[in-house]
């Protein structure tokens, strides 16, 4: 039997089943589209292998074999632990729909890979982005700072007060909320909830909250900073003049009058990164990041950091204090009269 993986393919649409199956993601466990896509991705590598044999004919060995090929194609640790995720998921869903009688992915684990260290700027970096002037004339971002796919739907509108209102506002929430790429977009004026919409999230401005529902359907409440409320008056007040306005509901806002897209927020923050003459690539996850690292070493509050980030897992949180440590180790190489160098 043929144990080649192809680098991808789409759910063989004879097979309603992985169909069945991403319909109960979208529909019922509201999975986002990213989420989705990498989903359909990982069984449609699953289905080109089993095309020829029944679900409850594959075994542990042959998924196995199958991520081992993976491996050996050049996939990651953490490529491959996703992709069994989503297997595992799958066959966890045909058992509880009797098409099924055991999981084969069960037990199966990813290769071990090292554990990258996520890229953070320091508060000065932050502080530099963040205040950087907005009188400069426009400019595109290098090719270096963004891919193909995202030139191709950059904005181009000029920087007038309405958007750099909108910008500021956008970097301020990202870095003073820790808010994920996903739940910024999401985010509504205010909170509607009715039988054909619900919000995914909303800032109350007068208690100095941002609620947004995470990865997995999880909901939390993170408190916005004075700077950042301020910044978003200023652009509540931009936007009851934007021109355009298609999507009422959404709290930040495309050239377009829609609500905005990921790849125009990455766009206006490598802009942004440009104009403070910062030395390096800015992308939302690294405000993120900044974020996490700036209250953990603040605090020391492993658990609160969690619970600001929305993490399941503490485990997950637990990578920054790697960071702080590497913050704390300088520190004390710059300050301690004992730590340099005798020369």
């Amino acid at each position: 039997m043929d144990t080649s993986l192809p680098p991808a393919a789409a759910p063989n649409p004879n097979s309603p089943t992985p169909a069945r199956y991403l319909t109960h993601l979208r529909v019922e466990r509201r999975l986002s589209p990213r989420t989705l896509a990498n989903y359909t991705r990982d069984l449609g590598l699953l289905e080109a292998k089993a095309a020829d044999r029944a679900w409850h004919d594959i075994t542990q060995h042959d998924i196995r074999l199958w991520a081992s090929k993976r491996h050996a194609e050049g996939a990651d640790g953490k490529t491959i632990a996703a992709m069994l995720s989503c297997w595992r998921g799958f066959f966890t869903w045909l058992c509880e729909q009797g098409l099924c009688t055991h999981n084969p992915v069960q037990g199966v684990r990813a290769p071990k890979t090292g554990q990258r260290l996520p890229k953070a700027l320091s508060a000065d970096m932050a502080q530099q982005l963040l205040n950087s002037p907005t009188h400069l004339p426009t400019r595109s971002p290098s090719p270096q700072a963004l891919s193909e796919q995202e030139v191709e739907g950059v904005e181009t509108v000029e920087d007038d007060h309405s958007v750099l209102c909108r910008d500021q506002a956008m970097m301020e929430l990202l870095y003073s909320a820790g808010l994920r790429i996903s739940e910024l977009v999401g985010l509504d004026v205010q909170p509607i909830q009715t039988r054909d919409y619900q919000s995914l999230g909303y800032v109350d401005m007068p208690a100095a909250l941002v609620t947004v529902v995470g990865k997995g359907q999880k909901r939390r409440t993170v408190p916005v900073g004075s700077v950042a409320l301020a910044a978003l008056e200023k652009w509540l007040s931009a936007r009851a003049q934007w021109p355009h306005v298609v999507c009422q509901e959404a709290l930040f806002l495309s050239a377009r009058g829609l609500r905005i897209s990921p790849v125009v927020v990455r766009q206006r923050l490598a802009l942004m990164a440009q104009r403070a003459g910062l030395p390096t690539h800015v992308h939302p996850h690294m405000l993120r990041h900044s974020f996490a690292s700036h209250i953990l070493q603040s605090s020391g509050d492993l658990r609160a950091v969690q619970e600001l980030l929305g993490h399941a897992n503490i485990s997950t949180t637990q990578i920054y204090t790697r960071l702080d440590w590497q913050h704390l180790a300088k520190a004390y190489d710059a300050a301690h009269p004992r730590a340099k160098k005798q020369d």
